[in-house]
C-alpha cells in the first residue's frame, strides 16, 4: 500500500507541476487572468494532496486499511476537485459545457476533507 500510495503521489505531484506550468504559460493567451487564477487553485490543491499522500504513504502511524482510505478519498477527491476546476477554468475552450458538471467540485472538496478526517481519528485514537 505505501508503494501504491507514494506512487499516485508523484503522479499527482508531477502532473500538477506540468499543469501548473501549461497554465502559467500555455493558457496565457487563451483565458482570462481570472480563469487563470482559478486554474491555478486546482493546481495548488493538487499539489497540496500530492504532498499529503507523501506523508500518508511514509508513515508508520496509520493502519493499513486508515491509509487505503485516505489514498481512495485523496485520488477521487482531486480527480472531482481539480479536474473539474481545470475544466471549468478552461470551459470557453470547449463545445461542452462544462458548468453542467461543476457540482462534482464541492463533492470534490468533501472527499478531500473526509481524508484529512480520518487522518485525525487514526492520529486521535492511536496510543502513545
Amino acid at each position: 500500500m505505501d508503494k501504491k500510495t507514494i506512487a499516485i503521489a508523484a503522479i499527482l505531484g508531477a502532473t500538477g507541476i506540468m499543469l501548473g506550468a501549461f497554465g502559467a504559460h500555455g493558457l496565457k493567451k487563451l483565458i482570462e487572468p481570472e480563469q487563470i487564477a482559478t486554474f491555478d487553485t486546482g493546481v495548488k490543491y493538487q499539489i497540496y494532496h500530492a504532498l499529503f499522500l507523501l506523508f500518508v504513504g511514509a508513515t508508520s502511524m496509520l493502519t493499513e486499511k486508515a491509509k487505503k482510505t485516505i489514498l481512495t478519498l485523496t485520488t477521487i477527491g482531486v480527480f472531482f476537485f481539480s479536474g473539474s476546476i481545470y475544466f471549468l477554468s478552461c470551459n470557453s475552450l470547449f463545445s461542452f459545457d462544462f458548468k453542467t458538471i461543476g457540482f462534482i467540485t464541492p463533492v470534490g472538496g468533501l472527499l478531500l476533507i473526509c481524508a484529512w478526517v480520518v487522518l485525525f481519528l487514526q492520529i486521535m485514537k492511536r496510543k502513545q
